[in-house]
C-alpha cells in the first residue's frame, strides 16, 4: 500500500512561518502527483494545493500566494512552505496522491488510503 508519512507541524504565531513535509515511504515519488489536504476541527477535509509529478503546481484560493508546494524525487519528498499564517490555517495537515493530473489540476479526487496519519499545525497567539 502506498502511504506517506507527514511531518514539521507545529505552533506558530499569526504572520508566522512552517514547512511541512512528506515523505513517501512505500514507492517511489517519481511519476506521481501529489496533493496537500487539510482539516480543521468541525470542517469539511479541504485540498489546498498539488503538485504534479512534472512539477506543476496549483493552489486554493485559500493560500494562494502564501503557501508553495515543492518536491525532491530523489528524496521521495514532497514540502509545503506555508507563509503569513493565519489563525484559519489551524488543522491537520495530509499528503495524499492523485492518479491523474486532471484531479491534481482541480484539487479533489485524492486518493484518501495513501494518506498518513497528518501532522498538526496550530497558528495561534
Amino acid at each position: 500500500q502506498v502511504q506517506f508519512v507527514e511531518s514539521g507541524g507545529g505552533l506558530v504565531q499569526p504572520g508566522g512561518s512552517l514547512r511541512l513535509s512528506c515523505v513517501l515511504r512505500t514507492s517511489a515519488l517519481n511519476g506521481w502527483h501529489v496533493g496537500w489536504i487539510r482539516q480543521a476541527p468541525g470542517k469539511e477535509r479541504e485540498e489546498i494545493g498539488c503538485i504534479a509529478a512534472n512539477a506543476t503546481t496549483y493552489y486554493s484560493d485559500s493560500v494562494k500566494g502564501r503557501f508553495a508546494v515543492s518536491r525532491n524525487n530523489d528524496k521521495n519528498t514532497v514540502y509545503l512552505q506555508m507563509d503569513s499564517l493565519k489563525s484559519e490555517d489551524t488543522a491537520i495537515y495530509y499528503c495524499a496522491l492523485h492518479r491523474q493530473s486532471k484531479h491534481c489540476s482541480r484539487l479533489t479526487n485524492p486518493v484518501i488510503d495513501s494518506m498518513g496519519q497528518g501532522t498538526q499545525v496550530t497558528v495561534s497567539s
